[in-house]
């Protein structure tokens, strides 16, 4: 995942400053969850709320960013161009999404406090292969709506009438 992530960075990077930033979101939350998946796989018990907030804080934060800042703009610019392809393309990918979102607000959900922490720590390592998974997806999907909704219309894909 954290190679795809690079992959992304390079194909989206400079290209729009708020994927950009998103993108060195989605590699943060890439980080932590790493850190916490070697951290269960060491020593479960030893996996502290802190940790786990961390993770969490970060997967609400990327999610969030997805839904109210990066979709929106995305689906604005390809209105702006007119690409009601796009705009269809867009809506079946976010219904997608949808699916993994309800997972992420699951899993914030079974860890939000000391007591559900302690409660749920046994189902913290099947919580990390069903995210790695879902994750996975989520981010070949927000790779679909980038390509479709932003590539399409950048610079060097319009062409200008000769």
């Amino acid at each position: 995942m954290l190679e795809d992530c690079k992959n992304a960075l390079e194909r989206w990077g400079g290209v729009h400053s708020l994927i950009d930033r998103w993108l060195d979101q989605r590699r943060a939350l890439l980080v932590s969850f790493i850190e916490l998946k070697e951290a269960c796989d060491a020593e479960l018990e030893a996996v502290s709320k802190a940790r786990i907030d961390t993770f969490s804080e970060l997967l609400m934060d990327y999610i969030s960013a997805g839904h109210f800042e990066i979709y929106p703009q995305l689906a604005e610019e390809a209105k702006a161009f007119n690409d009601e392809s796009a705009l269809h393309i867009a809506a079946q990918l976010l219904e997608r999404l949808e699916m993994s979102t309800a997972m992420v607000l699951e899993f914030d959900e079974d860890f939000v406090s000391p007591v559900r922490c302690q409660q749920n720590l046994a189902r913290l390592p099947a919580w990390i292969d069903r995210l790695a998974k879902g994750l996975t997806e989520r981010f070949a999907l927000e790779e679909q709506l980038i390509a479709r909704l932003h590539a399409a219309h950048s610079p060097q894909q319009i062409k200008s009438p000769a």
